[in-house]
């Protein structure tokens, strides 16, 4: 089938022109939250190697209509301006499904890490680092970045460090950048965070049996056969916690040099381990390699979850798209034109501004621990684990016997900052389902989830304007 694409950047606001289209907003307003607020297009250079080079990079702010705004920053050599405003966009709406008070921002830098040293890595990130924050870009109040594809933890722990030593006197400095180390004033939590919030959004659509059976599946996650595009950190962690927490059988791994499948599971941290190892999952043992990787988007399974790069899936292989359920732990991996033929085809696929919001959230708690100055659970954990004891001390003397010690154990653990970020996420990701359902299931003009989920976070971003008086 032939067919001409549209780019990413145009898939996602033809996708926000179809929710704008079942809403009754004043004349310019939905435009106005679809475009992109600013662009700024850097160029510096880094003198290593005997030499100088030149690197180009941006930082694009979609909406500010909640301050500060969020969005994390690629290292990719296939970055382009367009593709930064496409996930700016997406930050924009992804924060106002999730209800965290962002706007949305992206960053990104046209480069590829594994041909730099670290030290020379670190050199260039600071310097990138040096002109957003002279520029505003980056700010504990105004826009705050994160991980994305290419960097994590220790870039943000170079990019904290560069505002710091600008801004020795600001006492929220730690804050200018989420995704940092624990140890740099990080949250426990947050590496997993997106694989984690992937897990939860399925817990919570096949609570609903209704949802399920549109799907044309039935039961729970476990036993359902699971094909996973990229193995970063996205996709470990979601196959990972789905594997083993929800029994369900990752059936198919796909990587840059192809796929691996196993019928009866894939052992997912011994795929994670060969990979990093040897570049690349060729040449694993015990299972089945095939070459063309693409292809086993295909396969026979009952959820697939792209968790790699966007326009994965476009017309030109949505004809043979098997699974009942996609699940978009990637941002943009279907195309516009590839969504609607799925949607027609009866597939259900959960957005990726609702299903990889898990970030985000974290990010925000992390934010907030940095403001606060304080890591969550110290206050109130020994004084829950007192009431604990009080209560199981109560019910052993009214009843005359022991409690065992396993269930005493559970009873007197006060919740550290890992179960609280885990608490609130799931919370976060239940209820942002639920507000999505509501809206698919009570409009008739809403045909599908992702359609529900703009118009969630267009009624959201538009209320906040005109509450404002922005408008």
């Amino acid at each position: 089938m032939e067919t001409q694409e549209i780019s990413f950047k145009e898939s996602i606001d033809r996708m926000f022109d179809r929710a704008a289209a079942t809403l009754d907003l004043p004349p310019g307003l939905a435009e106005h939250i679809k475009i992109c607020n600013s662009v700024y297009q850097i160029r510096f250079f880094v003198k290593f190697r005997d030499g100088y080079k030149t690197f180009v990079g941006w930082r694009a702010v979609h909406s500010d209509h909640r301050l500060p705004v969020k969005g994390g920053i690629r290292y990719a050599l296939s970055v382009t301006q367009d593709d930064v405003e496409a996930l700016a966009a997406l930050m924009s709406y992804k924060c106002a499904i999730v209800d965290v008070p962002f706007g949305g921002s992206k960053g990104g830098l046209s480069i590829y890490p594994r041909d730099y040293t670290e030290a020379e890595l670190e050199r260039i990130t600071r310097r990138f680092a040096q002109e957003l924050i002279e520029k505003g870009y980056i700010s504990p109040s105004l826009n705050v970045p994160a991980p994305d594809m290419g960097t994590g933890p220790r870039e943000m722990a170079w990019i904290a460090d560069t505002y710091r030593m600008l801004y020795p006197n600001d006492i929220n400095a730690v804050a200018c950048v989420t995704g940092k180390p624990v140890t740099q004033g990080g949250i426990r939590g947050r590496v997993e965070a997106t694989g984690r919030g992937v897990q939860y959004a399925l817990r919570e659509f096949f609570r609903h049996p209704e949802d399920v059976a549109r799907a044309g599946l039935q039961g729970s996650l476990e036993g359902k056969r699971v094909v996973v595009q990229g193995i970063g950190n996205v996709g470990y962690h979601t196959a990972k916690f789905l594997a083993e927490e929800d029994g369900a059988r990752i059936v198919g791994i796909i990587e840059r040099d192809g796929a691996v499948l196993s019928e009866k599971g894939l052992p997912v941290d011994r795929v994670s381990d060969h990979k990093w190892e040897h570049g690349g999952i060729k040449g694993m043992s015990g299972v089945t390699f095939v070459e063309d990787g693409c292809s086993v988007l295909e396969a026979d399974c009952d959820i697939l979850i792209p968790a790699a790069l966007e326009g994965q899936i476009t017309m030109e292989n949505a004809p043979r798209i098997r699974a009942s359920l996609i699940a978009e732990a990637a941002n943009g991996p279907i195309t516009f034109e590839a969504d609607n033929y799925l949607r027609e085809r009866g597939k259900v696929i959960l957005p990726d501004i609702y299903l990889n919001a898990g970030g985000v959230t974290v990010s925000y708690f992390e934010w907030i621990k940095n403001l606060s100055h304080i890591r969550f659970g110290r206050l109130d954990r020994r004084h829950e684990e007192m009431r604990g004891r009080q209560i199981i001390e109560t019910i052993e003397t009214m009843v005359g016997r022991k409690v065992p010690d396993h269930l005493r154990s559970q009873l007197t653990q006060g919740a550290d900052e890992f179960d609280l970020v885990r608490s609130g996420l799931d919370d976060t990701m239940r209820q942002a389902y639920n507000e999505i359902r509501d809206i698919f299931l009570s409009r008739d003009n809403v045909p599908d989830l992702r359609t529900a989920a703009y118009v969630v976070a267009i009624e959201k971003i538009a209320r906040a304007y005109q509450e404002l008086g922005l408008y």
